[in-house]
């Protein structure tokens, strides 16, 4: 594992959002893995009590358990000891208010995906992000893990020839029945003005679509979409099956749903080149497959230490025969933040590969994919999905 920026204390980390459901949890471990973040205040739900109750539930101290983002951000603001970073896990629609407010603040930001629900905001908080100079971290967790970035490292370096084909689909089933008439119901992902212009599409389909375009190095020209509902009944978006031009010339294709019944989780990309081709499957996130054109299959995997590239090596965490996978991906980004943070703070210079994590650039090319799916979908046409930043 690489060696972190030297630094003499954790950075201290407020939480924007989180207080229930299932990727706050995630956040603050992988926030703590490397012990390279201490979290001290949390504006943790919109429901205020809910909020305060929450984060006092993981252990902030009452007095720095906010109602309002603006809250904790005034009041952090105000004292020595103040949050330096925040981390950001809400609903989508409130991404963009909770960034550009930390930003103002002067603090780092780590948000989750996607980066906002228009193109419009994701392009100002890019040029907010640039005009400030701090830190801005989007979590697409699959980007870091070893084998992803053990295949990103050998496409940068031609080990499969020029990129002809790359394929992604994201196939889960915990939408495979009408779950929004449940009397518990409320899930803000159905909801177009919480989670965006696309269900399926902003939930998923921007992490198969950032993972091809980090692992092939290329950007999306056009698609050609087709979305929808498969489940009788539902309004919202739960398919997307996505023809792409990439930039070099490419073919390729996504396919993401959260409705196909009995399916586990299912993220992968096949990508070739003129040399051969990478396979990967999160289910099985040790092993990497490499076939050679008129060649044998070879099955990569973390234990081959000082066979890896750098950019792999630095992301193995355990030794052979333990399996890593979702959580120390989470955490290898955090680690990656914290990096950045501290060379940007210390003013000394950072590891290269600590700076290839996903980033408010990497959001806004996700937010022009969506609406380029969904007016494809609409036109039943080819949709420009270029974006020039």
């Amino acid at each position: 594992m690489g060696a972190p920026t030297p630094h003499p204390r954790r950075l201290r980390l407020g939480l924007i959002g989180g207080g229930h459901g299932f990727i706050g949890p995630v956040h603050r471990v992988a926030a703590r893995l490397d012990d390279r973040f201490e979290i001290i205040a949390g504006a943790m739900s919109s429901d205020p009590q809910r909020g305060r109750t929450a984060a006092i539930g993981v252990g902030i101290a009452p007095e720095r358990a906010y109602a309002t983002v603006q809250a904790m951000l005034a009041a952090e603001g105000a004292r020595p000891d103040g949050i330096e970073v925040v981390a950001i896990m809400t609903p989508n629609d409130q991404h963009f208010a909770a960034a550009m407010a930390a930003l103002d603040a002067g603090l780092d930001v780590i948000c989750d995906k996607p980066l906002t629900t228009t193109l419009a905001d994701a392009l100002a908080l890019v040029r907010k992000v640039r005009e400030s100079g701090l830190v801005f971290c989007l979590t697409h967790n699959y980007s870091a893990y070893p084998m992803v970035r053990q295949a990103r490292a050998m496409v940068q370096a031609g080990e499969i020839g020029e990129i002809r084909q790359a394929h992604m689909v994201y196939v889960q089933s915990h939408n495979a029945t009408l779950v929004e008439a449940k009397p518990e119901g409320g899930n803000w992902r159905f909801d177009p003005q919480q989670g965006g212009q696309s269900m399926v599409t902003g939930d998923i389909g921007t992490h198969a679509f950032h993972l091809g375009c980090y692992v092939a190095g290329l950007g999306v020209d056009a698609v050609m979409a087709d979305i929808g509902a498969t489940v009788p009944g539902r309004v919202a978006d739960d398919y997307a099956g996505v023809l792409l031009r990439w930039s070099n010339g490419a073919r390729g294709t996504i396919w993401v749903t959260n409705a196909a019944a009995g399916a586990e989780h299912g993220l992968a990309f096949r990508i070739f080149g003129s040399l051969g081709g990478l396979e990967w499957h999160q289910e099985h996130p040790n092993e990497l497959r490499h076939r050679r054109l008129g060649g044998f299959e070879q099955v990569l995997t973390r234990r081959m230490h000082g066979a890896l590239h750098p950019a792999a090596e630095r992301y193995v965490r355990v030794e052979i025969g333990h399996p890593e996978g979702f959580q120390e991906a989470f955490a290898n980004l955090y680690r990656d933040a914290a990096d950045a943070i501290v060379a940007r703070r210390s003013g000394q210079p950072c590891d290269p590969l600590a700076l290839d994590f996903p980033t408010a650039v990497d959001g806004a090319r996700g937010i022009r994919f969506i609406e380029a799916v969904v007016e494809s979908s609409r036109k039943k046409a080819w949709a420009d999905c270029r974006l020039e930043i």
